[in-house]
């Protein structure tokens, strides 16, 4: 993901002195860092997590660290959220007795270390640590995972959507589109409502094209070797660095990525071909891509990977209309480079 202020200066629009961006027609980009930690801080510095249930009172504390980057893209109105944070929350806990006598106040941290656009429909993981790792001391770490994990994921699902509304732009965008028709409209102007559905009618009908990825590789290694690392779990853990789980049986089921992407086979032939559902959790509930990898070697030792992943949507669950480009330079960045560096196999 690109970082914020580094975008391409051709599609970047520079303030103009009237501060117009006609139809929003170039790329305008609002950093949101310091929105995200004022929002963050509402939603999860000093709230409640237990009062008294079990004789426990647990309560979380300031934000201690909203670090990373968030940015949001308008372009045509088109709202494309950025962001990569970790957040690190405080809190404190105590444990009474049956009448009300303290017998521990202990200091704890909950941590999260990746909460992404990219995983936008997924909980970030989460980690809950106490500083008194005593019998009370854990027993409030583990009141505070029982009662207060889904609150505090419930907390992020709220900064997620709020970013995907446009975050801190949301309120410019409305106030530009609502100045933008008044200006627009002349007073003895007829109305103009059959163009306008022509617009929203075109518009929905991208939202539900597809794409179509082709791409071509080569590597310094044996065809069967190519097809046990891609059907091999332990391998793609090896080589993403990520958690992943792979059936070898047709019909059987694989999720990489750390779940990120789920699918099932379709069709394998060893050394040769091997076809798979695949889906982005972050794509629109029931759409589903064909991945078709077909291991040619025409000499030995050499072997050509022919990649072919159809019914690609132009757009995922958020309107984010850079799925097929994001999808793309996974393959080569995130799979392929990853295989030849990791196993030796660069031509």
């Amino acid at each position: 993901m690109a970082k914020y202020g580094e975008g391409d200066k051709r599609w970047i629009v520079e303030d103009r002195p009237d501060g117009a961006n006609v139809h929003n027609w170039h790329w305008a980009e609002t950093n949101c860092l310091e929105w995200s930690r004022n929002l963050l801080s509402k939603l999860l510095a000093d709230q409640t997590i237990l009062d008294g249930e079990g004789n426990l009172f647990i309560k979380t504390k300031k934000i201690e660290k909203v670090e990373g980057e968030a940015y949001v893209n308008v372009r045509k109105g088109k709202i494309i959220p950025g962001y990569e944070l970790s957040v690190s929350i405080n809190w404190q806990g105590e444990a009474r007795d049956a009448e009300g006598k303290s017998l521990l106040i202990a200091d704890g941290v909950v941590e999260i270390p990746y909460i992404a656009d990219e995983n936008a429909d997924e909980d970030p993981d989460l980690r809950v640590i106490v500083k008194d790792e005593g019998p009370i001391g854990r027993r409030l770490k583990d009141a505070f995972l029982a009662k207060g994990k889904d609150f505090v994921l419930k907390q992020i699902r709220v900064y997620v959507d709020a970013m995907a509304k446009g975050g801190p732009a949301k309120d410019e965008l409305e106030v530009k589109k609502v100045t933008s028709k008044q200006a627009a409209a002349p007073v003895s102007a007829p109305p103009v409502a059959a163009p306008v559905k022509k617009v929203e009618e075109k518009k929905e009908k991208k939202k539900e094209g597809f794409k179509t990825i082709k791409l071509t590789e080569k590597f310094s290694c044996r065809a069967k070797d190519m097809f046990e690392i891609l059907m091999d779990d332990n391998r793609w853990k090896g080589f993403t660095q990520s958690n992943a789980r792979i059936s070898k049986e047709i019909g059987g089921e694989i999720s990489i990525f750390d779940g990120s992407v789920t699918g099932t086979n379709l069709e394998l032939q060893e050394g040769k071909l091997i076809v798979q559902k695949w889906r982005f959790g972050s794509w629109p509930d029931g759409i589903h891509s064909t991945v078709r990898l077909v291991l040619e070697e025409p000499e030995p030792g050499v072997t050509v990977v022919k990649l072919t992943q159809t019914d690609v949507p132009d757009e995922d669950r958020y309107g984010n209309s850079t799925v097929v480009e994001n999808t793309e330079r996974g393959w080569r960045d995130l799979i392929f480079h990853k295989i030849r560096a990791v196993f030796g196999f660069g031509v």
